[in-house]
């Protein structure tokens, strides 16, 4: 199963973050988007997520912080105490086995991050 996870600020837009997935590796095999729970409900989120036609995996902020990823951006570090919240975002709700397949990627405008990771759970 792969999952994306993503990792954006409020006033994201759609285009923002496809761009994002899109560089990591593109919505092709997904099946789900993973991000921070706060923001799960973000309306750019749910239009990616109804555009790849999967379900949005809401992943607590205590779950993201203390798992450790490739990138770290430290200001993600002070805020969610991980060091990118599309790594560990896509880690946590890609299952306990899941690896990274794609790192952390960066959408121009800096608003949106994307990572994709694979696991055995759904």
């Amino acid at each position: 199963m792969k999952v994306a996870g993503l990792g954006f600020k409020r006033d994201v837009t759609l285009a923002s973050l496809r761009e994002a997935l899109l560089a990591a590796g593109g919505p092709a095999g997904l099946a789900a988007v993973a991000t921070v729970s706060d923001k799960a409900d973000a309306e750019a989120l749910k239009l990616l997520a109804r555009e790849c036609g999967v379900p949005i995996k809401a992943v607590p902020h205590d779950v993201l912080a203390g798992i450790t990823t490739p990138t770290r951006s430290e200001l993600i570090v002070e805020k969610f105490g991980t060091g990118s919240v599309a790594e560990a975002a896509a880690l946590a709700a890609a299952g306990p086995r899941a690896r990274l397949i794609a790192t952390r990627t960066v959408s121009q405008d800096r608003t949106a991050t994307a990572a994709i990771a694979e696991g055995d759970d759904a």
